[in-house]
């Protein structure tokens, strides 16, 4: 097992454990989970996942699926916005 800071926001927040301070929590994560494991884990809908940063770097939807974590990561997720 390794520890990992989950972080999102807006909308998304509800799918986090009760217990997240500020939209993040650190979270237990199987040793070479990918994005797309744990945003399942936590029940985040695919198509909710605008925009997602693995250590601030951008993590395209193609990826997602064979981008593996490594102990210490920070994976942040922000659902698509509207505006004007």
């Amino acid at each position: 097992m390794m520890k990992i800071q989950l972080k999102l926001y807006a909308s998304l927040g509800r799918y986090l454990p009760p217990e997240a301070k500020k939209n993040e929590i650190e979270v237990d994560v199987h040793d070479s989970a990918t994005v797309g494991e744990v945003l399942r884990q936590y029940t985040v809908p695919n198509e909710m996942c605008h925009l997602v940063l693995v250590n601030g770097k951008f993590a395209a939807p193609g990826e997602r699926e064979a981008l593996i974590l490594k102990n210490g990561d920070s994976l942040a997720v922000w659902p698509p916005v509207a505006g004007g």
